[in-house]
């Protein structure tokens, strides 16, 4: 029954929300099917938090209380518009209407830092540019003209103010919401409903307001619907068994920019030269200084953001030429690392006048090690190895993995002699009593890289074929330098 208490719970109050538009306008039977509905959304909140979301109550507890506040705002407005009809504004109503702005707002914060596993400064760039583009919507078309209403007085101003200030905020929060979330369960889709039926319903009244428009009973129907809408899929979204996990910390995601975020963040930064241009066009511009200051605000937030976007390229970059280069089983430089750094230390020491030699490592039966002990075994040794001869050589040599059981060390500064002290040091530290083979090539001057590598693998193969578990220098070439 708990799994579908929230069934149960939309199979009742759908019905009775619908029931509204039978009821009869401006009556006590609208004000008391609103509350009722209201209460009934505040108690499924509080139950559902305690059934489902024993982490979070605290956030299920802040919706409760900035529902059951905006709720009681009906019953008193009925109570006020029955005691003397001709109240004024702001009254004591607005209190509670107002009070589920700060109560969902401290809740969105705490979701949001619940949910959040890292700081991700790339998401905060994009809410706050989307937030600014909006902001600068509701402060023409809404704040302002409120602010500058000469017939309500200063707590009348307050209160105009207030609402769509409190509309930025949640919009803020809930673009942030979205914009850091991978997981989206049916709880966390409930109550991004619920937000946007109140966003709807507050953007709505504002328009009508400026219009100077008296609504007919079905239009104030229909947008006193859309608020018990959001009552609704609020106790939804705490009663649906997904709230066990509506405050679960989101896995860190690698940075990137959608289509439909490019899209969202062009039309916030374009909004304040359109509105500029729509001024203009009615040789009317009234909001020169507001639109200023927004276009500065988002051309910094653009460029900020292709900052971060243009050092996550660059380390990105980095990480990917670091692992091109990196063998991943023994973290050593690979095959195409050496085949870089082998030219250069050649060309360092044709410039210095100096020895560079170049030995060859294989471990001795591997092949039966691995058919012995098993292929994770036979990595866990080629792992052990190349860590334990890293230790042994000196800070200038330079040990990679050439392939299979193959290792390959850059000795700078060593002739053949030296090499060879050099790589029979490594025979106390490699783990497990293994042995290996290795063959030693000194550069004489003229080889190429191929050359010189060539010789060495000629040096490990006589040593192999001489009995393994030694090491033997191969003889120059024909064509070397005297």
């Amino acid at each position: 029954m708990r799994g579908r208490g929230w069934k149960v719970y939309l199979a009742v109050l759908l019905p009775s929300t619908a029931a509204y538009f039978l009821t009869q306008p401006g009556g006590w039977g609208q004000i008391w099917l609103q509350v009722a509905i209201g209460y009934t959304a505040t108690a499924a909140i509080l139950i559902g938090a305690r059934r489902n979301a024993a982490g979070e109550r605290g956030i299920w507890w802040c919706f409760a209380v900035g529902v059951f506040g905006n709720c009681t705002g009906i019953l008193v407005e009925g109570y006020l518009s029955w005691r003397n009809p001709g109240f004024g504004f702001p009254s004591w109503a607005d209190l509670f209407y107002l009070s589920l702005y700060p109560a969902v707002a401290i809740g969105l914060a705490r979701l949001i830092r619940k949910r959040t596993a890292q700081r991700d400064w790339g998401t905060l760039v994009d809410a706050t540019t989307v937030t600014a583009g909006l902001g600068l919507l509701a402060w023409i078309f809404m704040i302002r003209p409120a602010a500058a209403d000469p017939s309500i007085g200063l707590l009348g101003h307050m209160a105009s103010v207030s609402y769509p200030v409190g509309d930025v905020v949640l919009v803020a929060m809930t673009v942030r919401l979205h914009l850091g979330a991978r997981t989206r369960t049916a709880s966390f889709w409930f109550v991004s409903g619920s937000l946007l039926a109140f966003l709807a319903g507050d953007t709505a009244w504002a328009v009508i307001n400026q219009l100077q428009w008296e609504p007919n009973d079905l239009v104030q129907a229909i947008l006193k619907v859309v608020f018990l809408g959001a009552y609704l899929l609020f106790g939804a979204a705490a009663l649906h068994p997904s709230a066990r996990d509506f405050g679960g910390k989101e896995r860190p995601q690698a940075p990137r920019l959608s289509n439909a975020m490019i899209v969202l963040l062009t039309v916030a930064s374009l909004i304040a030269p359109v509105l500029l241009i729509f001024q203009v066009v009615r040789h009317q511009i009234t909001d020169g200084l507001a639109i200023a200051v927004g276009s500065l605000t988002l051309i910094l937030l653009v460029v900020t953001r292709m900052a971060q976007l243009l050092r996550q390229l660059e380390q990105q970059s980095r990480l990917v030429r670091e692992l091109s280069h990196t063998d991943e089983l023994t973290g050593l430089p690979n095959r195409r690392a050496w085949t870089v750094e082998l030219p250069r230390a050649i060309e360092h020491a044709r410039r210095h006048g100096v020895s560079l030699s170049v030995a060859m490592l294989d471990l001795d039966h591997f092949k039966q090690f691995n058919d012995s002990y098993g292929h994770p075994a036979g990595d866990r040794l080629l792992k052990a190895a190349g860590a334990a001869w890293q230790e042994r050589l000196r800070g200038v040599d330079y040990l990679a993995r050439y392939g299979g059981e193959e290792f390959i060390v850059l000795l700078p500064d060593a002739d053949s002699t030296r090499a060879g002290e050099v790589v029979d040091r490594l025979r106390d530290v490699t783990p497990l009593g293994q042995t290996f083979s290795a063959g030693v090539a000194t550069w004489d001057g003229r080889e190429t890289s191929d050359e010189l590598v060539a010789r060495a693998d000629t040096g490990l193969y006589q040593a192999k074929q001489s009995g393994r578990n030694r090491t033997l220098a191969a003889e120059p070439t024909s064509t070397a330098l005297t």
